[in-house]
């Protein structure tokens, strides 16, 4: 139910929306909202990786592109996470100020488009072009789609649906490993055809998605604090009436309201202050987790190849084996760990991934140095570690799309996106590829140790700061900017908590 009245600063609304959307069992309608809104993730998963597997064949002459390897792996890439971080910052900022669907459907159209362009690359420029293009879209998804994914999914399990679906990435992963195999084999597809088959596939799948999300709303939230309430209203009476019927029985009540002074935005100053100032303490939280896990995947993905190359004679063409074993590691960690971000709480998981994940880096770079490791019994110890830092990674976009005010919502995910992306493609590489790529054992138990240290810090800092979101509204971890003081009747928490 939702109560209107008129304020001289604006539209004062009463409403109990979000404890309906909170009270909500899980249903048929989350699993659309899962599945329309979750899949992106396994589209960058097969952009990144299948980029990478194809840089050999590109470079090839009659692959139809005049491209070399290096520039497939190195300025192509960085153009991709250039346009990533340029993209979740310009769209961010368009998702807190047009709403959410709006978004979500421009950024996968942008990406749709930009990736069959690279499909018929005819040029080195053109193919450039693209995969900044591409990667300008997926950066826009980011901050559209955690905010829609939190502001629609059940407070009691945001957790695991958030960690599952940023988990995904690591099936796209695995996909594109295989699919690269089949497309690269020139007994199959054309030599110039086969590279250009794994981009139109991701063409053709963001379409299909494209199709599932026209039925996923508006987020509610987003509409009551932007003078939509009538539509808020209708949207989750149909939610209600839809879960009501596949269920059989009567919705429980739902327990709290919040009073708002309706905006129709929220300046760009007004963002910065209350991210970095009135929240700092969470900004700090933020930065560390992201940084953290950004420098501990490097540390092991970036020349991961190489290391198997030098150290263990693995063929080139095999390398792609031992990825698919670990990107199937990474993919478990979210999966089988997520529901205790929901039960045994987030400051005690998110520290503990972290800590655990660099401590077995750690193991993994002393048993490294004294050659006690094969390719397999190395890739074991990757798998290990992943296990736990992909929960950890996972959850650090959980963490900064729940704990700043809605209003803040997608330019805050934007950020620190954006943040983690530049400091895993851009200072990550420079550094991580001198060291592994020098062939001594020494400098590669330094790359180990520089991500595991990262890493464990972000875990000390999480047990200090990390705020106990779990099973708790939105509205209470962090209170909406345009809440009217005491309109809250749910369970409130400090603000600065």
């Amino acid at each position: 139910m939702t109560t209107t009245d008129q304020a001289a600063t604006g539209r004062t609304v009463t409403t109990n929306i979000p404890a309906r959307l909170d009270r909500l069992p899980w249903s048929r309608w989350h699993w659309t909202i899962v599945i329309g809104l979750g899949t992106v993730w396994i589209l960058d998963g097969l952009e990144v990786t299948v980029v990478g597997n194809i840089a050999g064949r590109l470079s090839e002459p009659g692959s139809g592109l005049p491209i070399t390897s290096g520039q497939v792996t190195g300025l192509a890439a960085a153009l991709y996470v250039l346009g990533a971080c340029s993209g979740a910052l310009f769209w961010g900022r368009l998702t807190d100020k047009w709403g959410r669907k709006k978004l979500f459907m421009i950024t996968l159209a942008v990406y749709l488009a930009a990736t069959a362009l690279t499909a018929v690359s005819f040029s080195t420029w053109w193919f450039f072009a693209f995969r900044f293009l591409t990667g300008f879209g997926i950066g826009g998804e980011y901050a559209a789609i955690n905010s829609a994914i939190d502001e629609l999914i059940p407070a009691q399990y945001r957790g695991r649906v958030d960690l599952m679906i940023n988990g995904s990435f690591w099936l796209g992963a695995v996909a594109g490993s295989l699919l690269s195999i089949v497309a690269l084999d020139t007994s199959v597809v054309a030599k110039d055809v086969g590279w250009r088959l794994t981009f139109a596939l991701g063409a053709v799948l963001a379409l299909v998605i494209l199709l599932v999300r026209r039925h996923v709303p508006e987020s509610p939230r987003w509409l009551l604090i932007h003078g939509r309430d009538e539509e808020a209203e209708r949207i989750v009476t149909s939610i209600e009436e839809r879960i009501a019927d596949e269920k059989g029985e009567r919705l429980a009540d739902p327990e709290g309201e919040i009073t708002i002074h309706q905006r129709r935005s929220v300046s760009f100053m007004e963002i910065a202050r209350t991210v970095f100032s009135d929240y700092r303490r969470r900004a700090v939280l933020g930065f560390s987790l992201f940084i953290g896990q950004a420098f501990l995947y490097n540390a092991i993905t970036f020349g991961f190849g190489a290391i198997l190359t030098k150290f263990y004679d693995v063929p080139t063409g095999n390398t792609g084996y031992y990825f698919a074993v670990i990107a199937i590691g990474n993919f478990m960690g979210p999966l089988l760990l997520g529901k205790l971000f929901d039960t045994v709480g987030r400051r005690v998981m998110i520290s503990s991934t972290y800590l655990l994940s660099g401590l077995l880096l750690f193991g993994t770079a002393w048993l490294f140095d004294q050659g006690s490791l094969n390719a397999g019994t190395l890739t074991a110890c990757w798998c290990a570690v992943l296990f736990f830092a992909s929960a950890g990674a996972s959850s650090a976009y959980l963490t900064v799309s729940e704990i700043f005010p809605m209003e803040t919502r997608a330019m805050s995910i934007a950020f620190f996106y954006a943040l983690g992306t530049a400091a895993g493609g851009i200072s990550g590489p420079l550094l991580f590829a001198d060291l592994t790529g020098t062939g001594k054992v020494a400098d590669t138990v330094l790359a180990f140790q520089i991500g595991a240290t990262l890493m464990c810090l972000a875990g000390l800092v999480a047990a200090v700061l990390a705020v106990r979101a779990e099973r708790r509204s939105l509205e209470d971890v962090a209170r909406p900017l345009t809440a009217a003081p005491g309109g809250a009747t749910s369970q409130a928490a400090g603000q600065y908590t």
